[in-house]
């Protein structure tokens, strides 16, 4: 949990840090993460309302904003929430947008190793904004992001390493971070087991990424009704 949102006061100077911090992230990665992370920094600066977490923008007004088409908004708004950086906080309907939350612990916790780029000024008061010991941060169970290889993934008969493929196909950053160190357990019935390394790893994929893992599941065997994730 951040220790101190971005509002009040000092509210400017955190969200100028927080972009910050987004820029120096995506500046040493390669030029699909650079692309994805400026059209989320575009999201924030115009549209998205810090202090009570909601972005509110349909596809057609974003696709204006990102000067592409609707399809290239799916796959890039999809790319995002795969990472974990926007999470969907009431499902779009008949005349209303889809209502997202931007995760700005995770954006904190994944950005984290770029910090110092800037200057030991931006690094306390970072850590202050996150409530997160800086010398204590890669002790944690969070998973790592930036330390993950985009390695594809070997298919091994198995219903996960196809799904998996395509997971990597789709986003391979986003499959280093989460997707990568998940392995087969096991069938249950229709239901699929996966098994993660720790229980924050577990308990975050179950929770925003298990639709994204039952969709490439079912394009391999449409006979799996759902997916859980244990540790």
């Amino acid at each position: 949990m951040l220790a101190s949102r971005p509002v009040g006061r000092d509210a400017a100077t955190k969200k100028y840090d927080i972009l910050s911090a987004l820029m120096t992230y995506a500046l040493a990665r390669d030029k699909l993460t650079q692309r994805l992370v400026l059209r989320l920094m575009s999201l924030i600066t115009t549209r998205y309302n810090w202090q009570r977490d909601e972005l509110s923008m349909g596809q057609r007004e974003i696709a204006k904003l990102w000067s592409v088409d609707e399809r290239t908004v799916k796959r890039e708004m999809a790319k995002l929430k795969s990472r974990g950086w926007l999470c969907v906080k009431r499902p779009g309907a008949r005349g209303r947008v889809t209502l997202y939350g931007f995760d700005l612990d995770l954006v904190l916790k994944e950005t984290q190793p770029e910090w110092p780029k800037i200057g030991p000024d931006f690094v306390t008061r970072l850590t202050e904004m996150s409530g997160v010991c800086a010398q204590n941060v890669h002790k944690s169970n969070i998973v790592a992001f930036a330390a993950k290889t985009q390695t594809a993934p070997v298919a091994d008969g198995s219903v996960w390493s196809a799904a998996a493929l395509i997971l990597f196909d789709y986003d391979p950053t986003g499959f280093a971070a989460w997707f990568q160190q998940l392995h087969e357990e096991g069938r249950d019935g229709g239901c699929l087991l996966l098994i993660a390394p720790t229980k924050f790893h577990a308990t975050y994929v179950e929770t925003h990424l298990s639709d994204a893992i039952l969709r490439a599941v079912n394009r391999i065997d449409p006979s799996v009704r759902s997916v859980r994730i244990g540790f």
